[in-house]
C-alpha cells in the first residue's frame, strides 16, 4: 500500500547509491551499446509449437553464479533457465497464508519452463538481501530472426517516432508488451500468487484467444520485487528501503533491476500489484497530476484500463455482507485529493517515461499484514488471502485484454508520446472533459527549456555522477568539444547537454527542472511533493532557452573527474561532494595521518599513492595543500539512533556506524568505540534508565552529538545540549527550500538550497549557538508543499530567515550540531550529503577540548 504522507506522521524513508566514478558496474545494470546480448538461456533458433526439446534441458545457473541481465534483440523466445532453487525456509511468512514461499517460486518457474515453450525465467538481479528476482516472459515463440525485428520495430519507435507514425504496418507487426510488477511491498503478497497462477494460465491454455494474446503481445512478469520483504514479512527490503519511493533516485539494486526491464521493454502498460484497500483501489489518481506526462494519452487509456480492471474485480461475486469486500474504487473518479500521480518516485509514476501510456498502482481488498497478521487465525488469512489473489488475477486478466483490445491505439499513444519529446513541442493542455470528469483542477503543465546544460562549476564530481545517473535512465546527454555560448553565458569544452528535443525529455525535465511549489493547489498529498536533480544532487545545471550551437559528441558515460598535482608534496581535498567524503573516509580508514581545516583535509605527501589510488577509485580532484594548520583527523566511529536511510547513507559515506536505540542504551552500551552519537529516530533521553542516562553524560564529555528533526531537537532539551528552542513546521511538508550559509564549520560550502520534510527551526538561541545556515528570507519553498496548520503557525512564512542548522559546544564538552532539513532523506540529495560529513567531521575532531561556559 502507498500511505499517505498524511498518516505518516514522520517521515518514512528510502534511499540512491553513490557508486564510485568509473568503479565496476553494478551487476544490475549492464554497460550501454549500441545492441545488448546478456541472456541467460541457449539461443532457440527453431521453436516448434508445443513443448521443444531444448525446454526439457534448461541452462542452469548455479547458486552465487552472477546472472547480467540485458534484454537481447539478437536471441528468440523462450530463452529459459533453470533457476537455482533457494533452501527450504520454514520461516517464509508467506506460508501462514497458504501463499507461494520465496523458494517455491524457483521451481514453479523450472516445471512451467519444462511444460511450455511460451514461458521463459531470467535472473534480473539480486535483492539488497541476496535473493535472486525473477523476470518472466510469456509470448508466443519467436525466432532469432523475429526477436530481431521486434527489437528493430521497439527501437524505432523510441529513435524515430515520426517515421514509425507514418507506418501503417507497424502495429500489426509489433508485440505490444505489457509489465505486472508483484510484491514490491513485500508483506502485501498476493500479486506474485496472482501472477504465477495467470501465468500458468496463459502457459498451458489453449483458446484461441490465448493464443491471439501472445503472438501480438509480449507479457513480463516481475514475480516478486521484493524477496527480502516476502520472506520476512516486511514492507522494506532487506536495506530497511521502501522501494516505491526510489525510483528517480535508484539506490536500490532492486530498482535498478525494475529500472533496467522498463527500459529494454518499452511497456506500453504496466500495474503494480500493492495491499490493501478494501474496496480494491485502483488507478488513474487524483490530483495534483504530473505536469511532465503526456496525460492527454495517460489518463484517456488509464482511465479505459481503470474500468476495466473494476468491472473484473467486481465480477469476481464478492460482497461486502458475505465476504467482507467492497466494490473496487478509482480515485480519480471517487475521491477529490490524497491519491496523486505528482512525484515520480512510485513505479507506475515512473513507468510512462519510459513509454507506458496506462499505469496503475493496484491495491487488493483484505488486510493480512501488520496487527492482522499476527493477531487473526490462520482460517480467516488464509480466506483473505485468496480472494486477494483472485483479485490480483482478475486485475492483471483485464490488463492484457485491454492490451489485446487496444493493441494498436496503445503502440501508436507510445509511439507519439515519444514524437512529442522528439520534435521539441510545448506540454499540451489537456482539454477538459477528456474523460469524465477531468476539469479545470487536473489539469497542469510544465515549460520545457530547449536544453540544459550541466558543468563542473561547483563539483566535477557531482556534474559526473548526475551525468552517469541520467544515462542510467536513458535520456541522452552529450559532451561539448569546444567551449559554446548560449543564453548570455559561455560554458567550456567538456560541458554536458541535455538537448531537450529527445523521446524521453518528460524523465529528463522531471529531474532537472526545479520543480514548483503546489501548496495552493491541494491540501493533502500522498507523498513528498518536491525534488530535483539540479538544485540538490551538487551539480552546477542550467536551463537554456536556445540550443547550443557547439560540435557535441553523445556519451555514455561520464568523462574521468579524478586529478592529482603535477608534483609532489602535501595534498588538499576540499570535501563539497560525497565522493570526497568516501575519498577521505578510506585515507582515514587504512591509517593515514589526515588534519582537518575550514572543510579541507590536508593529506601529507607520505600519503602520496594512498590518495592516488583513492582518486582514481572515487574520481576527486587533489591540489597542492597551501600553508595553513588544522585538527588531526582520525576515522569518525558513529553510534546512529537513525532511520534506514541515513544508516544506508552514512554508511555509503565509508563511516563506521553502530545502530543504537532506547533499549540499546539500556541495555548496556560501550561507549569507548564511540566518536559521535547520530540522533533522530529511537532514542529518548528521558526514556534511559540511571546507568544508561549516567553513562551516556560521561560520554557527552568526550563525544559530539548530531541531531535531526523532532527527536533529534526532543533529545538536545531533554540532555541539556545547546540553548535552542525548536519550532515545528507543518507535519507533512516537504520540499527544496532555498537556505543561506555561514562560513561556520557546517555551513561553509553548502549549497543554496536544501530539503525538509517535517521542517524545523531554531530560535532563543544562546550564546554558545553559532547559526550555520536559515531558511531564505524571501521565501525559503522552491518546490513542494508547505501550508500553515489551521492555527496559521507552521508555515513557511514562520520559517522565513530562521536558523535551520545550528551548531554550538555543550558545557560538558561536546560539539553539537542540530538540523532542521532533511539532508539525507531517502539517500536522494546527494549534493547535501558532505554538509552531515562536515558535521561529523567538526564534532569528532573538537569535542573534548577546553570549551569556555558563557
Amino acid at each position: 500500500m502507498r500511505l499517505p504522507i498524511a498518516l505518516l506522521g514522520v517521515a518514512v524513508s528510502a534511499a540512491l547509491l553513490v557508486i564510485p566514478q568509473h568503479a565496476v558496474a553494478d551487476p544490475v545494470a549492464p554497460p550501454a551499446s549500441p545492441t545488448r546480448d546478456f541472456g541467460n538461456g541457449p539461443e532457440r533458433n527453431e521453436v516448434a509449437a508445443g513443448v521443444s526439446e531444448q525446454a526439457q534441458t534448461l541452462r542452469a545457473v548455479t547458486p552465487g553464479e552472477q546472472a547480467v541481465y540485458g534484454h537481447s534483440r539478437d536471441r528468440g523466445y523462450p530463452r529459459q533457465t533453470r533457476l537455482p532453487v533457494p533452501a527450504e525456509n520454514p520461516a517464509d511468512a508467506a506460508i501462514k497464508l497458504g501463499l507461494t514461499p520465496y523458494h517455491g517460486i524457483a521451481p514453479k518457474l523450472n516445471e512451467l519452463q519444462k511444460r511450455s515453450n511460451r514461458v521463459s525465467a531470467e535472473i534480473i538481479g539480486s535483492s539488497a538481501g541476496g535473493h535472486d528476482l525473477y523476470l518472466v516472459t510469456l509470448t508466443a515463440p519467436e525466432s532469432a530472426h523475429e526477436a530481431r525485428e521486434q527489437a528493430k520495430i521497439r527501437e524505432r519507435i523510441e529513435n524515430d517516432p515520426a517515421g514509425a507514425a507514418r507506418d501503417r504496418k507497424l502495429a500489426k507487426q509489433y508485440k505490444a508488451p505489457v509489465f505486472f510488477n508483484d510484491n514490491i511491498h513485500g508483506n502485501e503478497w498476493e500479486g506474485t500468487d496472482g501472477a504465477l497462477r495467470v501465468i500458468e494460465e496463459l502457459a498451458t491454455s489453449r483458446d484461441p484467444k490465448i493464443i491471439d494474446l501472445l503472438a501480438r503481445t509480449r507479457l513480463y512478469f516481475n514475480v516478486t520485487a521484493n524477496p527480502d520483504g516476502r520472506a520476512g514479512n516486511t514492507r522494506q527490503n532487506g536495506n530497511g528501503f521502501d522501494m516505491n519511493r526510489d525510483f528517480i533516485t535508484a539506490s536500490q539494486p532492486e530498482v535498478r533491476a525494475m529500472r533496467q526491464v522498463m527500459i529494454d521493454t518499452q511497456p506500453v502498460a504496466m500495474v503494480d500489484l500493492h495491499g490493501y484497500v478494501n474496496g480494491t483501489l485502483i488507478e488513474p489518481t487524483t490530483p495534483p497530476h504530473g505536469a511532465n506526462y503526456e496525460y492527454d494519452l495517460f489518463i484517456q487509456n488509464t482511465y479505459a484500463n481503470g474500468l476495466g480492471m473494476e468491472a473484473a474485480v467486481n465480477a469476481l461475486g464478492y460482497t461486502f455482507e458475505k465476504d467482507g469486500v467492497h466494490p473496487a474504487q478509482i480515485p480519480f473518479r471517487d475521491d477529490a485529493e490524497g491519491w496523486d500521480d505528482w512525484p515520480p518516485i512510485f513505479t507506475p509514476q515512473y513507468a510512462p517515461f519510459h513509454g507506458a501510456v496506462a499505469s496503475h498502482t493496484v491495491e487488493i481488498p483484505l488486510r493480512v499484514n501488520n496487527a492482522d497478521y499476527n493477531q487473526l487465525p490462520v482460517e480467516e488469512l488464509r480466506r483473505r488471502s485468496a480472494i486477494n489473489t483472485d483479485v490480483a488475477a482478475a486485475a492483471i486478466r483485464a490488463t492484457y485484454s485491454f492490451v489485446q483490445a487496444k493493441h494498436d491505439k496503445l503502440i501508436a499513444d507510445q509511439i507519439e508520446v515519444f514524437r512529442r519529446g522528439s520534435a521539441g513541442e510545448p506540454s499540451k493542455e489537456v482539454p477538459l472533459g477528456i474523460v469524465p470528469g477531468f476539469g479545470p483542477e487536473d489539469v497542469y503543465n510544465t515549460t520545457y527549456p530547449r536544453a540544459y546544460v550541466i558543468t563542473g562549476e561547483r563539483s566535477a564530481t557531482a556534474a559526473a555522477r548526475l551525468v552517469d545517473h541520467l544515462i542510467a535512465n536513458d535520456v541522452r546527454v552529450e559532451r561539448a568539444r569546444k567551449s559554446f555560448r548560449v543564453s548570455g553565458t559561455t560554458y567550456p569544452a567538456g560541458s554536458y547537454i541535455v538537448d531537450m528535443h529527445q523521446p524521453k525529455r518528460g524523465l529528463a525535465n522531471v529531474m532537472l527542472e526545479a520543480g514548483a511549489d503546489i501548496s495552493d493547489k491541494v491540501d493533502a498529498m500522498y507523498d513528498i511533493s518536491g525534488w530535483s536533480h539540479s538544485l540538490l544532487w551538487g551539480a552546477t545545471v542550467d536551463s537554456v532557452t536556445s540550443a547550443p550551437r557547439v560540435t557535441a559528441e553523445p556519451v555514455t558515460a561520464a568523462a574521468p573527474t579524478g586529478s592529482m598535482p603535477r608534483t609532489r608534496g602535501p595534498l588538499a581535498l576540499k570535501v563539497t561532494d560525497g565522493k570526497e567524503v568516501q575519498a577521505l573516509n578510506d585515507l582515514l580508514g587504512q591509517g593515514v595521518e589526515v588534519t582537518w581545516a575550514n572543510g579541507t583535509a590536508i593529506v601529507p605527501a607520505s600519503a602520496w599513492r594512498a590518495a592516488e589510488t583513492v582518486s582514481g577509485r572515487y574520481g576527486v580532484a587533489f591540489t597542492p595543500a597551501g600553508q595553513g594548520s588544522g585538527v588531526p583527523l582520525a576515522q569518525v566511529r558513529v553510534a546512529a539512533a537513525a532511520s534506514a536511510d541515513e544508516l544506508f547513507t552514512l554508511r555509503e559515506l565509508g563511516f563506521a556506524v553502530t545502530p543504537v536505540s532506547t533499549a540499546t542504551l539500556n541495555a548496556g552500551f560501550d561507549w569507548s568505540g564511540t566518536d559521535v552519537l547520530f540522533v533522530s529516530s529511537g532514542l529518548s533521553y528521558t526514556a534511559l534508565n540511571p546507568a544508561a542516562r549516567t553513562a551516556l553524560d560521561a560520554f557527552l564529555t568526550t563525544g559530539g552529538v548530531i541531531t535531526r528533526g523532532g527527536t533529534g531537537a526532543t533529545f538536545n532539551a531533554a540532555a541539556g545540549l545547546l540553548t535552542v528552542t525548536a519550532v515545528a513546521g507543518r507535519g507533512d511538508a516537504n520540499g527544496v527550500v532555498r537556505v543561506t550559509s555561514t562560513g561556520g564549520p557546517v555551513g561553509a560550502g553548502s549549497p543554496d538550497y536544501s530539503f525538509v520534510y517535517s521542517p524545523r527551526w531554531f530560535t532563543g538561541l544562546g550564546a554558545e549557538v553559532t547559526v550555520e545556515q536559515s531558511y531564505a528570507t524571501d521565501g525559503p519553498l522552491v518546490s513542494g508543499h508547505w501550508r500553515p496548520e489551521a492555527n496559521g503557525t507552521g508555515g513557511q512564512d514562520s520559517a522565513r530567515g530562521q536558523a535551520a542548522v545550528v551548531s554550538g559546544r555543550d558545557e560538558r564538552g561536546a560539539a553539537v550540531v542540530l538540523f532542521g532539513t532533511e539532508p539525507m532523506f531517502r539517500n536522494h540529495p546527494k549534493g547535501l550529503f558532505p554538509q552531515v560529513a562536515r558535521a561529523l567531521y567538526w564534532s569528532a575532531s573538537v569535542t573534548g577540548a577546553s570549551v569556555t561556559t558563557p
